[in-house]
């Protein structure tokens, strides 16, 4: 499934989804426990691993976050390439 933009714009509606892709852009290929950890000690969010999963999953579906699997553990990376069809739409114009 090709994500659309209201998919895009529904996982970046929440700030939690929105603080782990900062963590994400700080820091790419992040377990889910390493995110969590960060997430708690940088921002003071106390979400259990359970939820930070399921944002993981939204955002993942929305293709702002690609995974891979090594071994047990699977590694998330930020993809910013959704975000090019809000610029196509509404692109940056001069203001001069």
């Amino acid at each position: 499934m090709v994500p659309g933009m209201a998919d895009v714009f529904k996982a970046l509606a929440d700030p939690t989804r929105r603080t782990i892709l900062d963590e994400l852009r700080e820091r790419d290929d992040q377990t889910l426990f390493e995110l969590c950890g960060r997430l708690t000690m940088k921002h003071g969010l106390s979400s259990s691993r359970q939820a930070i999963s399921q944002h993981l999953d939204v955002l993942e579906e929305a293709g702002l976050v690609t995974t891979r699997r090594e071994g047990r553990y699977k590694y998330h990376r930020l993809d910013t390439s959704p975000l090019r069809a809000i610029v196509e739409r509404w692109p940056l114009t001069d203001q001069e």
